[in-house]
């Protein structure tokens, strides 16, 4: 189906939850290299690749190569993700009643919206920053505001306009970024640029983790949000590189740029230490990141009005709102965002690390559940009517086993985490090294295919007697 962009950007999407049917399906598989790079070209991305010399303590080099690592690996699980999108039609979360059952799936749902509004508020302060360092005259808290309802106004209009936005972006983004590392390599780095800091495994995997793994694996409860308005005749294998590629470029590119900034300046102040190293150029990386946060929060945004609304509608089956029910939702979320950005900026950057931790061992078992369960058990062959059924149809209401393994996998992982709030004995044998994440997926994945495989046989089982039972009474 052949559609006008412009005029399919300027019109309200009417559809939130509700599966897409295939007479409205539209887009490119390659749309989602655009989204994705555009998207990360942000002050959020480039404060968390400073994590690597600034929190972690390593080296140039070691910090490259972990940031690399991450988001290789971590991409993966994103763009499998993504995948799922043409074939379903419906947003991602939607998809997890098909593991959880129609109610059990509340619960990673919630934890989803708690995601999208920490996420959201992290942006805003970010923002808010570089909104000021843009205009003086515009203080950090203002700056917050306006980034807040300009990301509120792209989510009112919906899908449409966000791919729209990020095409014209990605250029712009891109480009600005190249432009700040070649001015801050052409100035001239520090005498001790190339031998600060040390390597620690620690500070290595948790690079790797926090700026790779997670990073991408964050993407993962509403990457296919983005893809599944596309016909679901589209190839499963384009939407995959398209997405894995798009992400990974427009991840390491900021994040390399962090290192660089995080290395060459003595600043605590990320957002004030690029402007200054940027000199006459600084005002457009300010004005990108201001752009790229507006962007990037329409995304959040738009996820979790998806998610808040599936919570809603596990209640009130009938329940399937459009248009005026998104901006209600997204409102209401802007409101509590603001309120957390406004209040939390002064310590931003341990409440980050911490906050990003925390998202790594929940998500974990979810991602390692979702994508064994759609490739591996099913193959992509879900019933999508019975997503929104009171009872779960062919789901349930709630899928028992699944929840106590995902419960379980977020349980295994605490011995070996390590927060400033909270350090596990493993972690602290092993010198601080958090590996929690890699314990989630060895455990998770071969729990998880072997308890489902065996249910799924008990149930063809029973499939299969029923019609002998009924006809020998």
């Amino acid at each position: 189906m052949t559609r006008n962009a412009k005029s399919a950007a300027a019109t309200l999407e009417q559809h939130t939850i509700a599966a897409i049917p295939e007479s409205e399906r539209h887009g490119r598989p390659r749309d989602l290299f655009t989204i994705w790079f555009s998207s990360n070209i942000m002050p959020l991305t480039f404060v968390t690749g400073a994590l690597a010399p600034v929190a972690f303590g390593l080296p140039f080099a070691a910090s490259i190569a972990a940031i690399l690592l991450g988001n290789l690996v971590g991409a993966l699980f994103m763009a499998l993700h993504s995948a799922q999108g043409p074939r379903l039609g419906v947003p991602q979360m939607i998809q997890s009643r098909g593991q959880y059952g129609m109610i059990g799936a509340v619960v990673v749902i919630v934890i989803a919206v708690f995601m999208y509004v920490g996420f959201f508020a992290s942006n805003l302060i970010l923002g808010g920053q570089s909104i000021n360092q843009l205009i003086p005259g515009v203080s950090t808290d203002w700056g917050i505001v306006i980034c807040g309802l300009v990301s509120l106004v792209i989510t009112v209009f919906g899908y449409d306009l966000i791919h729209a936005v990020n095409k014209w972006a990605t250029v712009l983004f891109g480009g600005a970024m190249l432009l700040a590392l070649a001015i801050i390599i052409g100035r001239g780095l520090p005498t001790h640029f190339f031998t600060a800091g040390s390597f620690t495994w620690g500070g290595f995997i948790g690079t790797a983790a926090t700026a790779g793994i997670l990073w991408q694996i964050a993407y993962a409860p509403y990457v296919s949000d983005y893809s599944r308005y596309m016909p679901s005749g589209d190839s499963v294998r384009a939407t995959f590189w398209f997405s894995y590629f798009g992400v990974v470029l427009g991840s390491v590119l900021p994040m390399i740029l962090g290192v660089f900034v995080g290395l060459a300046s003595s600043n605590p102040d990320q957002i004030s230490a690029i402007h200054q190293l940027t000199a006459g150029a600084g005002w457009l990386i300010m004005l990108v990141f201001a752009l790229g946060i507006m962007d990037t929060n329409s995304i959040n945004l738009y996820g979790g009005m998806l998610c808040s609304i599936t919570v809603g509608q596990t209640f009130r089956h009938r329940w399937l709102p459009r248009a005026t029910t998104r901006g209600v939702v997204s409102t209401i979320i802007v409101a509590i965002s603001l309120i957390g950005a406004l209040a939390f900026q002064s310590t931003f950057l341990t409440s980050y690390v911490n906050f990003i931790l925390f998202l790594l061992y929940v998500l974990i078992p979810w991602t390692a559940i979702n994508l064994v369960d759609y490739y591996l058990i099913r193959h992509g062959q879900y019933d999508v009517p019975s997503f929104f059924r009171p009872d779960g149809g062919v789901y349930g209401r709630v899928n028992w086993p699944t929840l106590a393994i995902y419960l379980f996998g977020v349980g295994i992982q605490i011995p070996f985490v390590n927060t400033t709030l909270f350090e596990g004995p493993v972690a602290r044998a092993l010198g601080g090294t958090d590996i929690s994440w890699l314990v989630g997926l060895v455990v998770i994945i071969p729990l998880y295919y072997f308890v489902a495989r065996a249910r799924l046989g008990r149930q063809a089982g029973v499939a299969a007697v029923a019609p002998a039972g009924s006809a020998s009474a």
